[in-house]
């Protein structure tokens, strides 16, 4: 499986330790994943922690299929 920090969105020619690789792969996948959540719910603020946590576990699905 590839590394949870790979960047999502690398810049041509950064290294790996550059402050401006952007977000990883995994934190894009879970707010795209959460983004999708909160739109199809009615947003209780008692389960966006349930909801974040659930968004994480979508992105690491995602990681270990696109790993495949």
């Amino acid at each position: 499986m590839k590394d949870y920090s790979d960047p999502a969105f690398p810049i041509v020619g950064a290294s790996a330790d550059n402050q401006f690789n952007g977000m990883s792969l995994r934190d894009y996948f879970a707010a795209r994943a959460m983004q999708a959540m909160a739109t199809a719910s009615n947003s209780n603020p008692n389960t966006i922690q349930p909801t974040a946590e659930n968004a994480y576990r979508w992105a690491d699905a995602m990681l270990k299929a696109r790993a495949q």
